[in-house]
């Protein structure tokens, strides 16, 4: 969501992900480490989503650690739980040790259905057993991530997207992330129809830029494929359906179906999920995380074609800092990433309009040069990206994925706290960050409106007159939030 938020960049998110997953003793949560947010240069351009980072500087001048020998946490042990007759017997007493498995492995660059079905995928199934699980297996149980509730009182019509602010105030290099909320991984809202013929005009015009998927992701598309549409049709049972025997989706809203047989799994959740999604994969002869395939069509400054193939590092490199500061800590957290743990966060900006997609060279980059004398508030929106990172239990992929949500700054109005905060962080943010975050084009016009907006509600005693701006307790929203959002959907 800032600025150039591409998607891409399972390191942004990745970066984000850099926190470290701590043991508690006697408590199995998990705490997040504090993490170190990358600044940007002011344009922001050609960088991806922004990104999270460690707040532990990194220790120069050592040699690139070496993650051949380091596997992500196996979810193997969970085909006990599945009542799968193929998984049943010999298949079942074949499963190999950790040893064994780890020197077996799947070349990153080939498909798993050209090998041998004795080898393995990192997280240590075999393609054997991979096979026998078939489509659309039980992933809940293999991830380790419940299926969301249905939400009976849905109507595609009316649906808003939560009202993310992730404004906080000390604004230092941490960021706030938080447990993956199940029933939020994807969210389907009003604005869905028109993001999914934007998103196809984008497709049809710019081809590979925004959508790729190389050899030897294609484990990794299908099981992300199946995952989605079993989501969509736990979470929003009466506008999608799926038949796993003839492998037809159905989507309700588009009233239209589609042939999963023939159909590319990258292409059936382009044309029905508005969202942006990076796979990164690990490297066997490495053990590092390359961006595989992916579909981008929320970047800013950058596309898929740029970034494709690429490592952490490579994705990262015009962020200042990245090498020294966030390199070492993102592939270790890439390397030992579990799957039962998905993390989300939000990062924001502010925006001219609704610039959804900003390839290299778009007019649209020219307006965060220049102070526009006669921008008018109406055309100032602050743009959300909301994300979350997770690994793949099968493929052993971690996929990033984020939705850019638009919110004119005028709502700020009714929201308690939210413009004074967002004024203090403005005001008076490191210099560094705010360059990153390239907030600089709107300032004139957003700044005066919230101090305006701020004046209001303490005189209305929304705000206390002494209150000192600190993130909220309801972070990533507001008091009330809740309340109004539900309001506004006829709730």
């Amino acid at each position: 969501m800032a600025n150039n938020l591409g998607w891409l960049l399972g390191a942004v998110f990745i970066t984000s992900s850099t926190f470290f997953f701590i043991l508690h003793k006697g408590k199995r949560d998990i705490i997040l480490d504090r993490l170190h947010v990358s600044r940007r240069r002011v344009s922001g351009a050609k960088t991806p989503p922004r990104s999270f980072s460690p707040s532990k500087k990194q220790v120069q001048g050592l040699v690139e650690p070496n993650y051949v020998d380091t596997f992500p946490p196996s979810r193997l042990s969970t085909l006990n739980d599945l009542d799968v007759s193929a998984l049943k017997g010999p298949l079942r007493e074949a499963i190999a040790s950790p040893d064994e498995w780890k020197t077996k492995m799947v070349p990153m660059k080939t498909s798993y259905m050209d090998v041998d079905d004795e080898m393995y995928m990192p997280c240590g199934f075999s393609v054997k057993e991979i096979k026998a699980l078939g489509n659309f297996p039980d992933y809940a149980t293999l991830s380790g991530v419940p299926l969301p509730q249905p939400c009976s009182e849905f109507d595609i019509s009316k649906a808003l997207p939560r009202p993310y602010r992730p404004f906080r105030w000390a604004y230092h290099q941490t960021m706030s992330l938080a447990k993956m909320e199940p029933d939020w991984w994807l969210e389907v809202e009003s604005t869905y129809e028109e993001r999914i013929r934007e998103r196809q005009d984008l497709l049809a015009k710019h081809g590979d830029a925004v959508l790729q998927a190389l050899p030897g992701s294609e484990l990794a598309c299908k099981e992300l494929m199946e995952m989605c549409l079993q989501f969509l049709c736990a979470r929003y049972p009466h506008h999608f359906k799926l038949n796993a025997e003839k492998m037809i989706f159905y989507n309700l809203i588009l009233k239209n179906e589609t042939d999963l047989k023939h159909t590319p799994p990258l292409h059936v959740i382009f044309n029905n999920i508005p969202e942006d999604f990076a796979l990164m994969l690990r490297d066997d002869e490495t053990g590092y995380y390359l961006f595989r395939a992916g579909i981008i069509c929320s970047s800013l400054g950058w596309n898929v074609a740029s970034k494709i193939g690429m490592r952490l590092h490579e994705i990262h490199e015009p962020i200042p800092d990245y090498k020294e500061k966030m390199q070492f800590s993102m592939d270790r957290y890439f390397a030992k990433k579990p799957t039962e743990k998905p993390i989300q966060r939000g990062s924001w900006g502010l925006e001219v309009d609704q610039p959804l997609y900003m390839p290299p060279g778009d007019p649209h980059e020219k307006l965060r040069d220049t102070q526009m004398d006669d921008l008018a508030l109406s055309r100032c929106n602050l743009r959300v990206d909301w994300q979350t990172l997770r690994r793949l239990p099968l493929s052993g992929a971690v996929v990033f994925n984020f939705k850019a949500l638009f919110t004119p700054v005028e709502d700020f109005r009714d929201e308690p706290y939210i413009p004074g905060l967002l004024l203090k962080v403005l005001n008076e943010g490191k210099k560094s960050m705010m360059e990153y975050k390239n907030t600089w084009h709107v300032e004139h016009v957003v700044k005066p409106t919230m101090e305006r907006f701020h004046k209001e509600q303490v005189e209305r005693g929304w705000v206390p007159q002494d209150w000192e701006p600190h993130t909220l307790e309801e972070s990533p929203w507001y008091p009330g939030w809740e309340e109004k959002w539900r309001k506004n959907q006829g709730f």
